[in-house]
């Protein structure tokens, strides 16, 4: 777990008026990152060609992604990330690894689904896959806005067995919200 940082309460000042919310001192303009990919691949279950355009994703961290945005207050949302209260950073970045990680193990699972060529099965496989990650893009989004999560059980969801070649059932992505 993380030391609290210093100076919470002179960031929350300095955040107002913006976009970055003043309870967790994160933005949500970072799940922009994700969605842009989950866009992506809902074109992909009736347009597997897109695939390739997915593949160009690759994960980003909140300093980065802000680093390269032209979002207004980005130097703001970098320096109040790192004054974040804890109790909302650490669950954020455990949820910002649970998505990376799915999305890292899902892709190669999808192109190889694409590669056997049943648009039926492309279809399932893809508009599944998207939903894993907007359902832990919305958990991240949830955290952004103050909601307070206990210990997050992602690590039972990225570590279970051939998390490769599976996308994440509805059962554990349920008992990611509970």
């Amino acid at each position: 777990m993380s030391e609290q940082p210093t100076h919470t309460k002179t960031y929350r000042k300095l955040v107002e008026g913006t976009t970055i919310n003043n309870t967790s001192l994160l933005s949500t303009d970072y799940l922009n990152h994700f969605n842009e990919l989950v866009m992506l691949l809902e074109m992909v279950a009736d347009m597997p060609d897109m695939m390739e355009e997915v593949k160009l994703w690759h994960p980003k961290t909140y300093a980065e992604h802000f680093a390269d945005s032209v979002f207004t207050h980005k130097d703001l949302a970098i320096a109040a990330y790192e004054h974040a209260p804890i109790e909302f950073k650490d669950p954020f970045d455990k949820t910002v690894d649970a998505v990376n990680d799915a999305i890292l193990s899902g892709l190669p699972h999808l192109e190889d689904i694409i590669s056997q060529g049943d648009p039926e099965i492309i279809r399932h496989e893809a508009v599944s896959f998207t939903r894993n990650v907007q359902q832990l893009t919305e958990r991240a989004s949830a955290i952004i806005n103050g909601v307070v999560h206990e210990e997050m059980e992602t690590q039972q969801i990225v570590e279970e067995e051939d998390a490769e070649k599976t996308v994440m059932d509805q059962n554990a992505i349920d008992s990611l919200f509970n």
